[in-house]
């Protein structure tokens, strides 16, 4: 089956699970907006700019995990300072990735995937190698290689290499490793502390 072939599949699947999640999920989209809400004062999303395929940058959604002060300067920088403003019920969400639930929407947007390399924050995405471009490649994803990886244990240049990695290897069988290998990770909370560096 071609590459083309391939990544038609790819969008055709992103698609239908996005409308899914966006649909099914509603349920829980509103219970853990309503967790959210209660769990400290302010909005429910966290909007933030982050860089995707081509090096374009497009707005990113997650459930708030933080309080308010300064998190929009704070959220998806990993730090002793950001970890003491992440509410219990921010910390369960990101434990279980259910901050990213949002992201379906930027799924259907086409402005990213389920599975695919990390979006950067700009800032990061400008002191970016040649060969760390290349993860520019494809859309961002939800889920990422480095996830069953080492998840947030491995440092920031060797998480950008894995993604990298998977636009050069990238296959439809890679995504669906990916996605099968990641679920117990998840699960399991296996490396799910955070240990210094941006989200990805």
């Amino acid at each position: 089956m071609s590459r083309q072939v391939q990544l038609v599949i790819k969008r055709a699947f992103d698609v239908l699970l996005a409308l899914v999640v966006l649909t099914l999920g509603l349920p829980l989209l509103a219970g853990i907006a309503l967790c959210v809400k209660l769990s400290s004062p302010g909005p429910v999303l966290f909007i933030q700019e982050r860089v995707g395929r081509g090096g374009k940058p497009f707005r990113m959604f997650k459930f708030r995990s933080m309080r308010v002060a300064r998190a929009a300067q704070q959220e998806g920088l990993w730090s002793v300072e950001q970890a003491q403003r992440i509410t219990p019920t921010g910390r369960f969400l990101r434990d279980y990735g259910l901050d990213e639930l949002p992201q379906a929407y930027n799924i259907l947007r086409g402005e990213m995937s389920f599975i695919g390399p990390r979006a950067p924050l700009p800032a990061r995405a400008k002191a970016y190698t040649a060969r760390e471009r290349i993860s520019f490649g494809m859309r961002p994803g939800l889920i990422s290689l480095a996830v069953h990886e080492g998840r947030r244990s491995l440092s920031m240049q060797q998480r950008v290499e894995l993604h990298v990695q998977y636009v050069e290897r990238w296959s439809l069988c890679l995504d669906a490793s990916i996605l099968l290998r990641s679920i117990p990770v998840v699960l399991l909370r296996r490396n799910a502390d955070e240990n210094g560096g941006q989200a990805g």
